[in-house]
């Protein structure tokens, strides 16, 4: 009898170990599968977009500009969506809606995975002072330089004075167009995040 329920157990252990094995294997691997089709998708529906008129702010969600990143190869380019939820970051990197628009006065903020969810910003923390990040909208290239590197800048999620105009100065009135990027502070959903801001170098209208 006592043989009997060692065993059952065992069973049911190592079932339990192989539900959570599946389970861990989804996030770091189906979930990436899905969202890079998602990302794909956008990328496809925001130049076909860029051809209509121009319209209102994007709906959260809905695409907004495409994001390269040239030290992570010449092929990397993401769309940027718009809101930062959990849904919004399976479709591609996310703009925290209460920050500015790439190009103008003020700090355009984004956010993106470093694990799951196809991993946008994995080698964010690769980065350093003077890589160029590229925001491409409907009618503008702009190219941001990176004042330093997200590995030296780790703020707690309440730290919201880095989404600031002028961030640490919530009363000054913004002069120069600048960029935020944050993640995840290391690989296992710490609520840390590493940070990097960039300033404008570089304004290409589209003809």
């Amino acid at each position: 009898m006592a043989r009997g329920v060692v065993r059952g157990v065992g069973i049911v252990a190592l079932l339990a170990g192989l539900g959570l094995l599946g389970w861990v294997g989804w996030q770091y691997f189906g979930t990436g599968i899905t969202s890079n089709q998602k990302m794909g998708e956008a990328e496809s529906a925001l130049r076909e977009q860029w051809k209509a008129p121009a319209t209102a702010k994007p709906s959260t969600g809905a695409p907004l500009v495409l994001l390269r990143i040239p030290k992570f190869g010449k092929d990397w380019e993401k769309p940027v969506v718009e809101g930062v939820g959990k849904d919004d970051l399976t479709r591609g990197i996310g703009h925290y809606p209460q920050t500015q628009l790439p190009g103008r006065p003020g700090n355009f903020a984004i956010a993106g995975h470093r694990v799951t969810h196809g991993s946008p910003f994995r080698k964010l923390l690769e980065l350093s002072k003077g890589d160029q990040v590229i925001v491409e909208t409907a009618d503008a290239v702009y190219t941001y330089e990176l004042d330093g590197s997200p590995r030296d800048l780790t703020v707690k999620p309440t730290d919201n004075w880095v989404l600031d105009p002028v961030p640490g100065k919530p009363r000054e009135t913004p002069t120069k167009s600048i960029i935020t990027l944050t993640t995840c502070q290391d690989l296992f959903h710490s609520p840390d995040r590493s940070i990097a801001f960039g300033h404008l170098v570089k304004a290409d209208k589209k003809s």
